[in-house]
Order: structure tokens, then C-alpha cells, then sequence
């Protein structure tokens, strides 16, 4: 099973961003946890600030890998490309974020990407990844 974790803008941050909403771990943290966690899945992982690269990296993964872990951070609210590449592509993509969007500012409230996405995990910290990932594990 390959499984892509996928990081948008500003989670390059983690563990040092605003720590009361986002923890302290760093990106890093979270996807070596994974692999140690689920060592029979073939992680890759991939974060970039700018929307254009997240819409490549989904066009490259998109039709050979079993699943994405998305947290495409502010985007999620924004991009109308980074929601039709998940539209195009074959593979599944759970939309995560860190922290309760919905506890959050009116603007996080609305995904423009979730209507394509296989389902959402909002507010469980970090372990929102390894919530994504186990339902992939489980298919």
C-alpha cells in the first residue's frame, strides 16, 4: 500500500507555528510516527507553500498511489484548482486538518475541496493523520 501525505501552506511551520493550536510537533514527527506505526505502508510525503505544486504532486500520485492525506491548510478555504485535481484523479483523499476548524474563524468553516474528498478529520491534533491513515490501512 503507498499512501501520500500531503501538507499545503505554512505546515512546513508545525512545532514552531502557534503551538496552542497546532502542537508541537513537527512535521518530520508526524510522518515518522507513521511510518513506525504502519511499517507494511510505503509513505511518501510532500508540503509546499505554493497551490500549483500541490496541484502537480496530486496529478503525479494521483492515479498509482492507494491514498492521500491531505491538509491542505488555508487552500482547503480557497483553491478551486487544488479542489477539481482531487476531482480528477482516481486515488482517494481524506481532507485532515489539525485543529477544529469549526471552533475556528467563520471563513475555515467552508471546504471547497470536501465534496471530492472521501471524508474529513478535523480537531483530533496530530493524530489527525493517523486517523486518515488507519481507515486507508483497513481497505
Amino acid at each position: 500500500m503507498k499512501i501520500l501525505i500531503l501538507n499545503g501552506p505554512n505546515l512546513n511551520l508545525l512545532g514552531k507555528r502557534e503551538p496552542g493550536i497546532y502542537g508541537a510537533a513537527s512535521a518530520e514527527d508526524i510522518y515518522n510516527d507513521l511510518k513506525k506505526a504502519y511499517p507494511a505502508i510505503s509513505f511518501s510525503y510532500f508540503q509546499s507553500n505554493v497551490e500549483g505544486e500541490l496541484v502537480n504532486k496530486l496529478h503525479e500520485v494521483g492515479f498509482d498511489y492507494d491514498g492521500i492525506v491531505f491538509n491542505a491548510g488555508a487552500y482547503t478555504h480557497t483553491s478551486i484548482a487544488i479542489a477539481d485535481a482531487v476531482a480528477g484523479i482516481k486515488t482517494p483523499v481524506i481532507e485532515v486538518h489539525i485543529s477544529n476548524v469549526y471552533a475556528r474563524e467563520e471563513y475555515r468553516h467552508k471546504s471547497l475541496m470536501a465534496k471530492n474528498c472521501m471524508g474529513i478529520i478535523t480537531g483530533f491534533g496530530m493524530k489527525s493523520y493517523a486517523l486518515a491513515v488507519h481507515h486507508f490501512s483497513t481497505l
